[in-house]
Formats: C-alpha cells, sequence, structure tokens
C-alpha cells in the first residue's frame, strides 16, 4: 500500500513540535523509507514523533518514529523503535 492521509492523525502539539499517530496494514520498513511521507511534508517538522501501528492486517507492530529529515517535499524518518514487543506472560 501507500501512505493514506486519513489514517494520520494530531494526538498533541506544543512548542513547536506535534506528536502524530499513523495506522496501516503496510511493515514498519515501508513506513520508514524515505518518502513514504512526502504527502504529508507540509505538516511534518523535523523533530516531530509518530507512534506507528503497523502491519495491522497480519502480525502487528507498534512503535515510534521521528521525523529525521524533511527537505524540498520529501521526508525521512528514523527507523521504528519498537513498543510493547516483549511479553513476559
Amino acid at each position: 500500500m501507500a501512505f493514506q492521509p486519513k489514517d494520520l492523525s494530531v494526538l498533541a502539539y506544543a512548542n513547536g513540535f506535534t506528536l502524530w499517530h499513523y495506522t496501516t496494514p503496510d511493515a514498519a520498513s515501508a513506513v520508514r523509507a524515505g518518502g513514504y511521507f512526502n504527502a504529508a511534508a507540509h505538516m511534518l517538522r523535523v523533530g516531530d514523533m509518530v507512534l506507528a501501528n503497523t502491519s495491522t492486517g497480519g502480525t502487528p507492530a507498534a512503535g515510534i518514529l521521528v521525523v529525521a529529515a524533511n527537505a524540498l517535499g520529501t521526508v525521512d524518518l528514523t527507523d521504528m523503535t519498537a513498543v510493547g514487543a516483549t511479553n513476559t506472560d
């Protein structure tokens, strides 16, 4: 799939920083790839964080990505830092 603007939403905004949420059936590796969020380049700023739920159609994953670069309409995010990946039950 590709980036879906309807699946990106603001969770919090303060002092020039935005915390976003994004959900997608795409794998985390696709979401963090340079250019995936280009359609949202006008909204995303370097340092913004994206809480992501990925691979929602299969084995879901959750994590945090950071906007590492946004120049000339090309957005690049850091690798996803997994959240809740370990369950000791």
